[in-house]
């Protein structure tokens, strides 16, 4: 006669040899993670943001069952993250600055609990660590209307080791928003853009004189740009002294026809347009929340 016990024996059983195979998938995948790391062997940063978030966009659309969605996003994250470092050196730079955890705490989440990370009080001291190759990408406060240091003005620059905006954090949802409830930030690194089909691209403008917001949107509206965001630092003491930050609700290619587009649209007033970046947008609350049975599986957001 099979007892309670029996079963839960059988269960646990088949629990182990499920482990066994899942396990047995991770080494096949990390073996063909190194087939790629000799593919890239030539490049100097190895990590790819936007297939990192192509990845997660995928398996979330496909996922059933009652396995939380957010969990499952975080484990992905950490298997990601641990092929990471052992493609080459990982690590991470992290203004920490008046707050002490909040920064810390997105960064942790993003890029593991074993990843090095070092905290910097001053923004600057982020962005020329990742200039330098000290560390492999930063994290920094994401710009905001009232902000008094722009960060982002240290990235407005043609030279080949300027940083570039990655990725934007938060960018799985989670029960952690009370504790970092208004924070939000951007990661930066030496790699460029590549397209998802979820993206926000950054742009600078730079004049010599005040071009003014109202004829900045208007060049960008002609060159199929949606303005999300836009900020402005006067500096009398540089050649350029208009600069201006723009944040696009779309990807834009740094060479391509929208950039020269615009720079006519604003008429020979600016000096230079250059592509600070951009991320895939972070998952939607919709696409870590479980299905209850009988509804739909939450689709991707456009």
């Amino acid at each position: 006669m099979t007892t309670d016990k029996d079963n839960l024996q059988s269960l646990r059983q088949e629990i182990d040899a499920i482990d066994d195979s899942i396990h047995d998938l991770i080494m096949e995948r990390t073996r063909v993670v190194e087939r790629v790391r000799k593919v890239k062997r030539a490049d100097k940063i190895k990590i790819r943001p936007a297939r990192e978030a192509e990845i997660l966009y995928r398996l979330l659309a496909r996922h059933k069952g009652p396995f939380p969605k957010q969990e499952l996003a975080g484990i992905w994250r950490d298997m990601i993250v641990a092929t990471l470092r052992f493609e080459g050196p990982f690590s991470v730079a992290v203004a920490t600055g008046d707050d002490e955890t909040g920064y810390w705490d997105l960064a942790r989440d993003q890029y593991g609990s074993f990843t090095p990370m070092r905290r910097h009080v001053s923004t600057r001291g982020v962005v020329e660590a990742v200039r330098n190759l000290d560390a492999t990408v930063g994290v920094l406060p994401m710009p905001r209307p009232d902000d008094t240091e722009f960060w982002w003005r240290l990235m407005v620059s043609e030279a080949p080791e300027t940083p570039r905006v990655i990725a934007r954090l938060p960018f799985i949802p989670g029960d952690n928003s009370n504790r970092l409830k208004g924070l939000d930030a951007l990661v930066i690194c030496g790699v460029p853009q590549e397209e998802t089909g979820r993206d926000h691209s950054y742009l600078s403008i730079e004049a010599e004189e005040d071009i003014g917001f109202g004829a900045i949107e208007s060049a960008m509206s002609q060159s199929g740009l949606p303005i999300v965001f836009q900020q402005l630092i006067h500096d009398p003491d540089r050649p350029a002294a208009w600069v201006y930050l723009i944040e696009v609700a779309q990807f834009v290619d740094g060479e391509g026809r929208q950039m020269r587009r615009l720079l006519d649209g604003l008429g020979g007033r600016a000096k230079r347009v250059l592509h600070l970046g951009g991320y895939a947008t972070p998952l939607d609350t919709t696409e870590v929340k479980n299905a209850m049975p009988g509804e739909p599986t939450p689709g991707n957001p456009s």
